[in-house]
């Protein structure tokens, strides 16, 4: 592999820019250890392409309790990733982000056809 006409100093100045330049390293450092956990991660790729599930559905779709999930879901509320709404007796959740609507598109999420 060549290495790049750039010397140690012009690299070091690089790598400082590259931080530098995102200015919110500790709230992207919260996203993704949100997204770190794989049942969490689960529990968004599902809704993402099942929108109004319920803890019910999302607990038989991945082989979880429902206790699991609803702990994984008030997590997700509480950072504002998830929003609930009402429907009679059900409780139907939603994705409400639209930065992690994005990354779950990143790697590979999908909507439902039709």
């Amino acid at each position: 592999m060549a290495v790049s006409p750039l010397d140690d100093d012009q690299r070091a100045r690089e790598a400082v820019a590259a931080v530098t330049l995102v200015p919110d390293v500790d709230f992207w450092a919260q996203r993704f250890a949100l997204l770190s956990d794989s049942n969490r991660l689960r529990i968004l790729l599902a809704m993402h392409r099942a929108p109004g599930i319920t803890v019910t559905g999302l607990a038989e779709a991945l082989d979880m309790s429902s206790s699991a999930v609803s702990h994984a879901l008030r997590l997700l509320r509480s950072h504002n990733w998830v929003r609930v709404q009402r429907d009679g007796r059900n409780m139907r959740y939603y994705l409400d982000d639209p930065v992690v609507h994005s990354m779950l598109h990143g790697i590979g999420g999908t909507h439902a056809h039709g």
